[in-house]
């Protein structure tokens, strides 16, 4: 049942009182509600994140008889990752105007539209141009996931919230290696020319999605109409910072999901089912393992886990370059799995470090004699905002990997300085966790503002 009350708005199915921070609420009927919008989130999420991918599958049916180069095809790879990062900022903002539940329905039916566009467009002879506006269009699946996180992000206590967003975008990440999972099963029974079953498999799935928001999930009154706390978010640096290290993590697994079939096939030659048999492990693993990362930050803090995993991609990149260098097929992709692992334990640990950061703000400004509802209901609001920014700020890096491979090829002919260039970048990550996050605080400094992502 909802608890308490449902409103009679337009649209339904709208909680009044949702308090996930008492025990008692919670243990009732909180935690009840709260698991069947998660499912259902994950499930929407899911599709969303398989249509926003589509094209890193569909580029390996694309053989020589559609004329187009490797160039081309890293910079079509690279539209919907750039569409989709723009979207998660309005996507964000829906949430809060129209309800959760209310806006994962229209999010999932708009799916159906790069759906289909791609259903009528690929065959050979097609323009480019056209090529390019069709996947544009499927940059709307990429938007989904801004506002299924924020939308969980309110449905769970804080003890809790690092699992549940970990779950949740773990889920939703799924959705990259199940397209290119099946796009494999597509290129081994139909062969390379038949892109269109792939598609057309989605469609169902797409009404299915919506159907089910509509019957099993609940929107929260208390987070609408709430954009002045975007305005709060944009204005604290916490959301700049933290944006720029989920570039590094998450970035990194949505951008080399797009490439990884492509480097594949032009860099040590492989056949679109020898690529397509491979493709899919890397994001498989990083998407099991992102609720990992959530756990781990529970345990042992955010910040923590999220330096230690910049360290341990900087060697997994040093480990690719090395294997680009010997001509390596076998250490090059299982580095590049160990490169995919560690990108979903961070997404995992910096999703976590965010709350924690607005969380331990509220304590401290409490601590200084603040009213803890007053406090505790802003950190919940910005924190929510915050993860809607961040996740569209972070997808940009897709865009960056996809364009950095695009320059590699066409001036080298391999991906090895892209690599050079991902190697340093996580390095700054690295530095930057530590000096905001876990440098010794200074005599006098306020530790608020210094160490609350240890949390």
């Amino acid at each position: 049942m909802i608890p308490e009350s449902e409103s009679r708005r337009p649209g339904g199915r709208w909680i009044e009182h949702w308090e996930p921070e008492d025990p008692g609420f919670w243990e009732r009927t909180g935690r009840k509600v709260a698991s069947r919008n998660l499912w259902q989130s994950i499930f929407s999420e899911h599709i969303g994140f398989s249509i926003w991918t589509l094209w890193s599958v569909l580029v390996l049916f694309m053989g020589q008889d559609y004329g187009f180069d490797a160039a081309q095809k890293f910079f079509l790879v690279a539209i919907p990752t750039l569409v989709g990062a723009v979207l998660r900022l309005p996507y964000t903002f829906a949430v809060a105007r129209f309800g959760g539940r209310n806006w994962t329905i229209v999010s999932a039916s708009l799916l159906l539209a790069p759906t289909v566009l791609a259903l009528i467009v690929m065959e050979p002879g097609v323009s480019y141009t056209t090529l390019m506006v069709v996947a544009a269009v499927a940059g709307v699946g990429g938007g989904n996931f801004a506002s299924s996180m924020t939308n969980i992000n309110t449905f769970f206590p804080e003890r809790q919230k690092g699992w549940a967003l970990g779950l949740n975008a773990g889920g939703g990440n799924l959705g990259v290696p199940v397209v290119q999972l099946i796009g494999l099963l597509v290129i081994a029974t139909a062969g390379a020319g038949s892109p269109r079953l792939l598609i057309a498999i989605y469609i169902p799935f797409i009404v299915v999605s919506a159907v089910l928001a509509w019957v099993r999930m609940d929107n929260i009154a208390a987070v609408r109409n709430d954009t002045g706390a975007f305005v709060e978010a944009c204005r604290d640096r916490q959301t700049w910072i933290m944006s720029f290290l989920y570039i590094g993590t998450f970035g990194s697994f949505i951008g080399y999901s797009f490439a990884f079939g492509l480097v594949l096939q032009n860099q040590f030659g492989r056949t679109p089912l020898q690529a397509a048999a491979v493709t899919f492990i890397g994001p498989l693993i990083g998407s099991l393992i992102r609720p990992l990362g959530g756990r781990m930050a529970d345990r042992f803090g955010g910040a923590r886990v999220t330096l230690w995993n910049f360290a341990a991609m900087a060697v997994a990149t040093g480990i690719i370059i090395a294997a680009s260098g010997a001509d390596s097929l076998l250490v090059f992709t299982v580095g590049f799995v160990l490169l995919f692992t560690l990108t979903g334990i961070g997404n995992g640990s910096t999703y976590k470090m965010i709350p924690a950061i607005f969380t331990s703000r509220a304590r401290a400004n409490v601590a200084n004699g603040g009213d803890a509802a007053a406090e505790t209901a802003t950190a919940r609001r910005v924190s929510g905002a915050v993860i809607g920014i961040v996740g569209a700020v972070g997808a940009l890096g897709g865009l960056f990997i996809n364009l950095a491979f695009r320059a590699s090829f066409l001036s080298a002919g391999t991906g090895a300085p892209a690599f050079w260039a991902f190697l340093a970048f996580y390095v700054i990550c690295l530095v930057v966790t530590w000096a905001v996050y876990l440098r010794p605080v200074p005599v006098g400094a306020d530790r608020a503002d210094v160490a609350f992502a240890r949390v």
